[in-house]
């Protein structure tokens, strides 16, 4: 049973949902499936009449006759198609169902610019995967989709961090809003009296205007020595970012699960996220990974294990509250206490990287990911042996 692969064309930098999709087609053609990627132009999800039209060609949703499938589309074939796409063009799915074509959706986060879109989308299709658990009970809540099942991001193996003197803090991510790198420089210009540096990984092309942004309110901090905007890196130039890190941090207003916070901790990175967001979710899989309670996020040092103390690998911090400015300003003072304590708490700094080094060995791989969509679709794949535990069996302790 061949898959078709639909992803959106207009999304170029490195996005997390850029990342699972190709590690998945990945996977899944090393398990003996035929995989076939197609990017859809358009600018999703906001897309024109006839991107949506020739995205229903694509569903075999305009076949000749009631129920038939187009010419280069059979029945066996499942579709997959990205959600940022799914919730732009609901009708073209509830067409390619009438049609009797199986569709699935892989929903990486929920779209908040499209709920209604979102819900028949998901309705009309012949199933849903969620990359993470807060992406599946979105669906459940929003949409009334208890049957969404939950795949989660693996991660790549990486070399130990090691570090650097004095402290080097990333975020990595596009510089975009959601992102809220102003925030994360907002906080840093609070801890000016301690030494550290801090680079802002991502590029600045997806918005350039808040990059723009960006860059000025460090220039207005004076802090153009002390944090460096790196754009985009990859290769060499990103594998050393990593080895000077010490603390990672990723602080979006929303997130489905953050797949930044695994790639940290396979360093051995600690990471700080943002309270309420899927990335707690991601920090929390660690926990449980290394036996810790699952509602240990605040930071502090947890409780015994084994007779000893341990420490969870970063904090959760709560940092909800309106968009105006003396809120931002109260979260870049709380966001800069918790960095502050760990520049100063040398039993807290060594407790956060004993955890995430404990977690690194034990991270679920892109393998299980592949071989848990496949149990998903029903797709057959050849013998694989020695296989590490599946994304679902870490999906049922979110």
């Amino acid at each position: 049973m061949p898959v078709r692969f639909l992803v959106p064309a207009n999304i170029r930098h490195n996005s997390g949902g850029n990342v699972y999709n190709a590690r998945l087609t990945q996977g899944l053609r090393t398990l003996g499936v035929a995989v076939e990627v197609l990017a859809v132009d358009g600018s999703w999800p906001d897309s024109s009449a006839r991107e949506r039209r020739r995205l229903g060609g694509l569903l075999g949703a305009w076949g000749p006759g009631t129920g038939q499938p187009r010419s280069d589309t059979t029945l066996e074939t499942v579709t997959l198609v990205d959600g940022l796409i799914a919730c732009g063009a609901p009708a073209e799915l509830e067409y390619a169902a009438a049609a009797g074509q199986h569709t699935w959706v892989l929903q990486h986060m929920p779209s908040p610019s499209h709920p209604d879109g979102e819900g028949r989308a998901l309705r009309a299709a012949a199933g849903v995967i969620c990359t993470s658990s807060s992406a599946a009970a979105s669906a459940t809540e929003k949409h009334g989709l208890p049957a969404s099942r939950v795949a989660l991001p693996g991660t790549d193996p990486a070399p130990v961090a090691p570090g650097s003197a004095p402290p080097h803090i990333v975020a990595v991510a596009a510089l975009l809003p959601n992102k809220d790198q102003l925030l994360t420089v907002a906080a840093l210009a609070r801890l000016q009296d301690l030494t550290w540096t801090a680079s802002l990984v991502g590029t600045d092309a997806a918005d350039p205007a808040y990059a723009a942004q960006v860059r000025a309110a460090i220039a207005s901090y004076g802090m153009e020595d002390r944090v460096r905007v790196t754009g985009q890196l990859a290769g060499t130039a990103l594998a050393d970012e990593w080895n000077r890190t010490d603390l990672s941090l990723l602080v979006s207003r929303a997130e489905a699960f953050g797949l930044v916070v695994t790639e940290s901790l396979a360093r051995g990175i600690p990471v700080i996220v943002r309270e309420g967001t899927g990335a707690v979710d991601a920090l929390g899989l660690a926990c449980r990974l290394v036996g810790r309670p699952a509602g240990a996020l605040d930071g502090e040092r947890g409780g015994e294990r084994d007779g000893g103390s341990y420490a969870v690998p970063g904090a959760a911090v709560g940092l909800a509250g309106p968009g105006d400015s003396g809120h931002e300003d109260s979260r870049a003072g709380v966001l800069a206490a918790v960095i502050r304590q760990w520049l100063l708490d040398g039993t807290l700094r060594a407790g956060w990287r004993a955890a995430a080094l404990s977690a690194r060995e034990q991270l679920p791989g892109w393998d299980c990911t592949a071989r848990n969509v496949f149990e998903i679709l029903g797709v057959p794949a050849k013998e694989v042996h020695a296989v590490a535990p599946t994304a679902a069996g870490n999906a049922g302790a979110q």
